[in-house]
């Protein structure tokens, strides 16, 4: 096994490192911090914690993925993508089992990055990506309805969608007005702040002055029907929480793994995919299997601290590269900002109106939505479009666990079948150019005898196409069985077990009806797996030939001496 490919950015890039460098990371960082803290008390409230959570995860998480992880800008936290698996796994397990999940999905992924996983997630196919988010987007907005628009709702409020919408409409004329205008005018300046100046964190201008107006006109008797973070967690606490145990055990991690798996590839998907865009602007280059080992450090220490998921956020890495972040110490300072915020400000959040976090994760929401990609896929091919359908669907009325499972079913299945459409099967008669196919430019054309048939497989020889192989093989033996078969392989890049069983068979049967099989062009590693599996012994080893031209040679003084 290959040494392990842990090299965290950190440790390269502070080598060089300059006073400019650090002023420039410093003032990106603070930034970052600003931008963050209103989105991790949206995500952490919305999740169904407590918002002291969401900054305690954003501090801890945050640290780790910049001080661990293998690309130089990335900023963790929590996510939007995780809400809605987090919300269900606390509505049916509760915190501990959240922790738990947690800690099991921190060890996935950090065994994904051991074990070199970090190219092949990459792989997975674009339109189950946008599937994913595009109905967690769906989601998160369905989730914000009572707040921004202030519902009094009597009866718990369930966790699918089509039921969470019956509700909602059926609650909708108990709409609160001075809460949705608060909703509404957060929305406009969250919308609005752009189109001044990108520079300024439109969602942080929001909750500041909206919690203003709310505050002086609650003070003076007009705003008191518009809840608050303290009016529904009451006092927020200010002190680091302690480590603690999380209560591991078989029965739960049993019970929990599913959940977890969901969270370790949703996390992997989402830090991968942001520290891609990340490298598209900055001309970096990430390991990916060093940032898949730094998040997974990250879950893993957050739970026993009480925290949430962690992952890399798109947003908060590029609102980073914007600033001039170019080194993992401004996500460092990032989170010594939320720090201070913590430790100084509390409680001055508990005066945030929850319509004006509704606003926040409505706009969040719209941004994952991804719509005119969605619409640039519907141009696609069918099987695309079917994919992202099936895979938003399955997101939005079921459950994200199902949806992630399912899509890598989907991603497999789709991935067999362009390997199976790639990989052909030729059948050659009486003659064969040996270069035909090759960069060669000298031909050599060699006269194959009558009883000699010429298979070539262009492509892997796995289980799917060891079934093709065969159906093609019965097809042009039906009227008149040769005497030799040579399969030519200088196409095959590799076999799996499937593949060498179909050819023993092949082999044996072929040999039960006295017909000579021999092999042409086997690369190495196809030719190891071969030997491992007895077939040379099996054939006679001088009929594994390196080139066509000596398996055309043998093959036809075989039929020769046959006929």
């Amino acid at each position: 096994m290959n040494a392990l490919d842990f090299k965290p950015a950190s440790l390269r890039v502070l080598k060089h490192y300059s006073v400019a460098r650090f002023k420039s990371d410093l003032i990106a960082g603070i930034v970052v911090g600003i931008v963050a803290l209103p989105l991790a008390i949206a995500f952490a409230i919305a999740s169904g914690v407590n918002p002291s959570i969401g900054l305690i995860t954003a501090i801890i998480g945050g640290f780790l993925v910049s001080a661990l992880g293998g690309n130089t800008v990335q900023i963790g936290g929590p996510t939007g993508a995780f809400i809605v698996i987090v919300y269900n796994i606390i509505a049916n397990y509760g915190l501990s089992g959240l922790a738990i999940a947690t800690f099991m999905a921190g060890c996935l992924l950090v065994m994904m990055g051991v074990f070199k996983l970090g190219t092949v997630i990459k792989f997975i196919p674009y339109p189950i990506v946008v599937g994913f988010t595009a109905g967690i987007a769906l989601t998160i907005f369905s989730t914000q309805m009572p707040d921004f628009f202030g519902l009094s709702i009597d009866e718990k409020v369930p966790a699918d969608f089509i039921s969470k919408w019956g509700i909602y409409f059926r609650y909708f004329s108990t709409i609160d007005w001075t809460t949705t205008a608060v909703g509404v005018a957060s929305l406009l300046i969250i919308i609005g702040t752009p189109k001044i100046s990108r520079r300024l964190p439109g969602a942080l201008l929001a909750i500041l002055i909206m919690t203003v107006f709310v505050w002086v006109m609650t003070r003076f008797g007009y705003c008191t029907e518009v809840e608050t973070i303290g009016m529904r967690f009451q006092n927020l606490s200010t002190d680091i929480p302690h480590p603690h145990s999380i209560g591991l055990n078989m029965e739960s991690i049993n019970l929990l793994l599913p959940s977890a798996f969901t969270i370790a590839v949703l996390g992997a998907i989402e830090s991968l995919l942001s520290a891609t865009v990340a490298d598209g602007v900055t001309g970096g280059r990430t390991n990916s299997n060093t940032e898949l080992i730094g998040q997974g450090i990250a879950n893993i220490a957050v739970p026993f601290f009480g925290g949430i998921p962690v992952t890399g956020a798109i947003a908060r890495t590029m609102t980073n590269i914007t600033n001039g972040g170019r080194t993992p110490v401004a996500g460092i300072v990032h989170a010594l900002v939320l720090l201070m915020v913590y430790l100084f400000l509390m409680p001055l959040i508990n005066l945030v109106p929850m319509a004006c976090l509704g606003a926040v994760l409505i706009v969040v929401a719209y941004n994952m939505s991804g719509w005119r990609t969605v619409i640039g896929i519907f141009h696609s091919p069918k099987s695309d479009i079917s994919i992202l359908i099936v895979t938003f669907l399955l997101t939005v009325i079921f459950d994200l666990t199902i949806a992630i499972e399912m899509g890598l079913l989907l991603a497999v299945v789709l991935f067999l079948q362009r390997v199976m459409q790639n990989t052909t099967v030729r059948v050659y008669g009486h003659q064969l150019d040996a270069a035909e196919g090759s960069d060669l430019s000298t031909h050599e054309v060699l006269d194959i005898h009558h009883g000699v048939s010429v298979y070539e497989i262009d492509g892997p020889f796995f289980f799917g196409v060891a079934t093709k192989f065969d159906e093609v093989m019965r097809s042009t033996g039906m009227h008149e069985k040769p005497k030799v078969r040579i399969i030519r392989m200088r196409k095959v890049p590799f076999i799996d077990a499937t593949g060498i069983h179909n050819l023993e068979i092949l082999i044996k049967a072929s040999q039960a009806e006295g017909i000579t099989v021999v092999l042409s062009g086997v690369k190495d590693n196809v030719s190891e797996a071969l030997h491992k599996a007895g077939i040379d012994k099996l054939i006679g080893s001088s009929h594994i030939c390196p080139h066509i031209s000596v398996a055309v040679e043998i093959a036809n003084k075989i039929a020769a001496s046959k006929s």
